[in-house]
This record gives C-alpha cells, sequence and structure tokens, in this order.
C-alpha cells in the first residue's frame, strides 16, 4: 500500500511515465509489493520553485515513500539500491538521489471505504 512522490526538476518532462516505472519497478523488487498496488506521483518544478543541495544539479530527485511499517533493513537497503540505479538508467546521477522511507502503523491508514489498514488483508506480505 505504498504512496510515493517524486519530486525533481523540469528536465523530466514528457518521462514521468518512465519515473514512476522506475520506481514502481523498484518497489515491487526490493519489497515485495505486488504490481497492481499503484499509488505513484511525479511533480516536476523549474528552478525558480525549488531549492536543491548545493552541487546538484536541476536532475536531483527525491523520492518520498510512505508505507506500512515492518519491512526489514535489508529490504530498505535493496529499494534504496534499486530506486537509485532505476533512476540512474534515466539520468539522474547517483549521488542526486534523496530517498525518504515514512513508515506508518496499518491502523494509520484509511483504506477500502474508510476501514484502518489493520483490519484488512491487504494481499501481500509487509515483513519481508
Amino acid at each position: 500500500m505504498p504512496s510515493v512522490s517524486i519530486v525533481t526538476g523540469e528536465w523530466a518532462r514528457g518521462r514521468e511515465a518512465e519515473l514512476i516505472e522506475a520506481v514502481q519497478s523498484a518497489m515491487v523488487s526490493a519489497i515485495k509489493i505486488p504490481d497492481w498496488d499503484r499509488d505513484v506521483t511525479v511533480d516536476l518544478y523549474e528552478p525558480t520553485r525549488r531549492a536543491v543541495p548545493t552541487g546538484k544539479s536541476e536532475r536531483f530527485t527525491r523520492v518520498e515513500v510512505k508505507l506500512f511499517s515492518g519491512r526489514s533493513i535489508e529490504a530498505k537497503r535493496a529499494l534504496y539500491r534499486a530506486i537509485v540505479d532505476n533512476l540512474a538508467a534515466l539520468g539522474v546521477p547517483e549521488l542526486e538521489t534523496k530517498i525518504i522511507l515514512v513508515e506508518v502503523p496499518s491502523h494509520n491508514w484509511g483504506l477500502r471505504g474508510g476501514i484502518p489498514g489493520s483490519e484488512i488483508e491487504i494481499g501481500f506480505k509487509v515483513e519481508v
């Protein structure tokens, strides 16, 4: 049930679907979510509408993943690596990717008409 926001520069205009697929496929492979579980958005900003870390380019990309708590550090490492590798294939320098995981207890998610996530069968294992 991850919800993902990708924030980057105007360089990616017209390549949004590729960015989405890069992050989605990283989550499928690393944290074992099913491919049908998709909630990924892309926001592109002009240079005057965002500040990037000193020394980084317009390709600096932040990926924020909100997900149920419970993944192992090994799964998180695999996710970080897969995201960096997949974005590098699209032209984002490896050192210009920032990934933030926000782990949220399942009871703090309202799903399927407002049911707490802790009370539903989500269809895949979170503890990977």
